[in-house]
């Protein structure tokens, strides 16, 4: 096991004016689970190749411990990767392929035998080792590719994208195998998806890019509490954050009917009398007291435990506000409806920057 570290790593791809990855200072902790996560293009699969070896560093360095493997052949980095497509034989069985870079090594035949038991134990895989790839779910081809990483024992496991050819609940299902894999192993790891409820169940830590630039790493928590800047608000949480425009005056600042106070130093924050205001959809509340901003239900999504309420601001015909009603609702499209948020539930950012203001 070791760390791993991104010290102002850069790509850039010959004929591009950016670079795919720019700049990125990461450090990653002995045994932590880490998730680099984002929009397609934004540098995540490239920062991943980057650390196998598989893409060449244009400027910084890679260290897996102590050691700089910038410029060391990926054969020689003790990582294991599993990718997106398992990457199987498929005229081996569940065994030979578990067991396939251990024989290349040269390996005893008794040894890789006890390895790939070992293995085929920690991933429900015993019964199919006599098997053929084609005569396996595509969770179970992906639990081989899992174990032909295991069995290597790396220092790091790199994994691109593992589950996103699995249907929805085998998806879920997979992730938490996963997650309760790493950690009971306690190997570095770093996983790559677009999404961003993967990356919040799975990761100790949680890693968001946008156009190569490292946007905040954080815990998932802390990701869904104190977004960094707007981007993050925005990308993290499902439905997104809600996002009010406003123009700061003597009195704070306005939305609809919704005033809003800033303290001395959040002025003193801001760049320009823009700012704009976040609010999550569950600490948005139907008021009962009529107070709060006025607003017309345009859908109601229904979900059984949840109901998602689309409303449209008075004064802001262009504007969806979402708020978490409980399941069920009596809410109906076409009802008016006052709309209220938790005080201390509103995100505050320099619209000017997109950077988050003192609380």
């Amino acid at each position: 096991m070791a760390s791993v570290t991104f010290s102002e790593a850069s790509r850039v791809y010959p004929g591009m004016k950016h670079p795919a990855v720019d700049r990125l200072n990461l450090e990653i902790n002995d045994g932590e689970f880490l998730v680099l996560v984002g929009p397609s293009g934004c540098g995540k699969s490239t920062t991943l190749r980057m650390l196998a070896g598989l893409e060449p560093i244009d400027s910084g360095s890679v260290l897996i411990g102590d050691r700089d493997v910038t410029w060391v052949p990926p054969r020689d980095r003790d990582i294991a990767m599993v990718f997106q497509s398992y990457a199987l034989y498929p005229h081996m069985t569940v065994a030979e392929n578990i067991g396939f870079h251990l024989k290349i090594k040269g390996l005893p035949k008794d040894e890789i035998r006890a390895r790939v038991k070992e293995a085929a134990g920690l991933l429900d895989l015993e019964e199919y080792l006599d098997r053929k790839p084609a005569k396996l779910s595509g969770g179970q081809r992906q639990r081989v590719a899992m174990g032909r990483a295991i069995v290597r024992n790396p220092k790091v496991f790199l994994m691109d994208e593992p589950l996103s050819n699995l249907d929805a609940k085998l998806r879920v299902q997979t992730r938490t195998q996963i997650a309760a894999l790493q950690r009971r192993l306690g190997v570095t790891t770093v996983y790559v998806t677009h999404d961003q409820v993967e990356a919040m169940t799975m990761g100790d830590r949680v890693a968001v890019l946008k156009d190569g630039l490292l946007q905040q790493c954080a815990s998932p928590r802390e990701l869904f509490t104190r977004p960094a800047n707007i981007f993050v608000a925005g990308f993290i949480g499902s439905p997104a954050m809600n996002e009010m425009q406003c123009t700061v005056n003597s009195d704070g600042a306005e939305f609809a009917s919704l005033q809003i106070p800033l303290t001395l130093e959040q002025r003193a924050a801001l760049t320009s009398d823009q700012l704009t205001v976040g609010v999550r959809p569950e600490n948005l509340h139907l008021s009962h007291d009529g107070t709060g901003m006025h607003a017309t239900i345009a859908t109601v999504e229904e979900l059984g435990s949840d109901s998602f309420l689309y409303c449209t601001p008075e004064g802001h015909s262009d504007r969806t506000m979402v708020s978490r009603a409980e399941g069920l609702s009596t809410a109906r499209p076409g009802d008016t409806v006052q709309l209220r948020p938790d005080p201390g539930a509103l995100h505050l950012f320099d619209t000017a920057t997109g950077l988050r203001l003192p609380d």
